[in-house]
């Protein structure tokens, strides 16, 4: 059975790396994700002044409560959503004038509900081109605190920034949620800063935080769930195919590991242990219509398994995905078009008919990891699959191809080839 060693959370990474940056005193990271984002986020905390030391299986975080330790820094977040949108939310806590920019991709991806409800909190932000995306200037002079109201429906990762954030006031923080997607992503958040001596208190949709900072700790980071559900998908649409995924357990902060769920739905066995995952593909893939709000970064692995399904698979209530690196929706509907797979799409859904098999061509990948990443487990069954941009899958995998080649070459060889 095979058994794949799955890098850990970007998610996690990305908010371990702002809570031991904030922190009193030295936090070590245990594992921590090295991929093009996080090294981002890393970088992103030296331009600030932070100290960040890495070795290959940990880097340790000095933490400064009061915020940079430089009065004025210029920050390129790369294309990473985490570090354009949580590294502000850190530097307004200082005392400096911070630039921020990013890649032409991330500039496209929205930050207003954000940035509107840092401004609401007298934070001094200002879009130095289009309103509402990078590039923008902080003039940090600390965060007093208060009440604010904001919208997440695009992105959960607002929330997460303001929450971050609300033990680094003065007075605490009451947020008032209008609208809220992904929202187990957000329960990360909160169990992670829980973890470094913080509280937040949730009542309905405000959640209130109090003043009083974060302290050091030697913090695991886990496996990525939403990387392990291409390992997933690729032992469900096999026949007899296995997979295990150790670190991913019952006890796992990521919602993404629900994924097993539709899985489970649509035929595979699958056992979830304490600490460990495993799907076994048994011949069977069903059709279903799964709302996917809350694991939406998965929605392009179960897109790009629909086709071997024995029914339509319609996914609902994933209108988020829109805004993602990409237009995550659009992008696999056009690509399974390709395929030559009957698709239609609607404002927040996407439905994919199977029928006839579906036929090699290229990818497009728009750039993003994750199409990449999910049509890779279609090439199982797909021979002659190919991609335009292969090497995007940097972002949060770097070694993926190599890594799904060998898992591939495994499942073939358990099956007797």
């Amino acid at each position: 059975m095979p058994a794949v060693d799955i890098p850990g959370s970007k998610s996690i990474t990305a908010r371990a790396l702002f809570l031991a940056a904030a922190a009193d005193g030295v936090t070590t990271l245990v594992r921590p994700l090295r991929s093009d984002d996080t090294e981002g986020f890393a970088e992103g905390l030296t331009r600030l002044g932070y100290r960040v030391g890495r070795t290959p299986d940990a880097w340790q975080v000095d933490g400064r409560p009061h915020g940079p330790a430089v009065p004025e820094a210029d920050v390129y977040c790369r294309d990473g959503a985490t570090t354009a949108r949580f590294l502000p939310a850190l530097a307004a806590t200082g005392h400096g004038t911070y630039r921020f920019d990013a890649s032409p991709q991330m500039r496209r991806r929205p930050l207003l509900p954000l940035t509107r409800a840092l401004r609401d909190l007298g934070v001094d932000l200002r879009h130095e081109e289009t309103e509402g995306h990078h590039p923008l200037t902080v003039r940090a002079a600390g965060v007093a605190g208060g009440e604010v109201t904001l919208d997440a429906g695009q992105s959960s990762q607002y929330l997460t920034a303001l929450l971050l954030l609300g033990p680094l006031t003065r007075e605490g923080l009451r947020i008032r949620v209008t609208d809220l997607v992904s929202a187990p992503y957000v329960e990360i958040t909160i169990a992670m800063m829980r973890a470094f001596g913080a509280r937040v208190d949730r009542e309905g949709d405000v959640f209130r935080v109090p003043p009083g900072g974060y302290r050091a700790t030697t913090y695991p980071i886990e496996p990525d769930a939403s990387t392990a559900s291409y390992f997933f998908a690729a032992a469900a649409v096999t026949p007899g195919g296995q997979v295990t995924v150790p670190g991913l357990g019952r006890g796992a902060l990521q919602g993404d590991l629900g994924f097993v769920d539709v899985l489970r739905r649509m035929g595979a066995d699958v056992t979830v242990g304490a600490d460990a995952t495993t799907v076994r593909g048994t011949g069977e893939l069903r059709g279903l219509t799964v709302a996917m709000r809350d694991i939406s970064d998965t929605m392009p692995t179960l897109a790009a398994i629909a086709p071997f399904a024995s029914g339509p698979v319609r996914i609902e209530d994933v209108a988020n995905t829109r805004v993602k690196e990409c237009d995550r929706l659009e992008a696999c509907a056009h690509n399974l078009r390709r395929l030559g797979v009957d698709v239609a799409t609607g404002p927040d859904w996407i439905e994919i008919r199977p029928g006839t098999p579906p036929t090699p061509a290229e990818i497009t990948s728009y750039g993003d990891h994750r199409i990449v990443m999910s049509f890779a487990v279609t090439g199982l069954r797909v021979p002659g699959i190919s991609f335009d941009d292969p090497d995007c899958v940097r972002k949060t995998f770097p070694g993926f191809h190599k890594a799904f080649a060998e898992f591939a070459a495994e499942l073939r060889s358990g099956l007797g080839g």
